[in-house]
């Protein structure tokens, strides 16, 4: 039998998959999960998790990987911006977007 090796490719695929159920917490375990198989997670993946953060109502974990998304090379989207918005707006801690 033929074994896969998940790539960052598959492992963003199912940090979406997380995201439209709002499974953050699993979104947030398949993130690290990915540096520990020592593959980096690029901007695709952090965002499907800040997705799965918003939709899960986390809005500091979200802010969280946006800071951390800001310390990396990756480049931030519109996509970033707002969704990590609109997971602080859900929240009633719009203000907190502001910063």
């Amino acid at each position: 039998m033929k074994t896969v090796t998940p790539d960052a490719i598959s492992y963003s695929a199912a940090i979406s998959s997380c995201a439209k159920g709002a499974e953050w917490q699993k979104a947030f375990a398949l993130l690290f999960a990915m540096r520990r198989a020592a593959l980096e997670p690029h901007s695709i993946s952090y965002n499907a998790a800040i997705s799965a953060c918003e939709k899960g109502g986390q809005w500091q974990r979200a802010l969280a990987l946006l800071a951390a998304m800001v310390q990396t090379t990756l480049e931030l989207s519109a996509f970033s911006y707002n969704t990590t918005i609109s997971a602080c707006e859900k929240r009633s801690e719009w203000k907190r977007a502001l910063v």
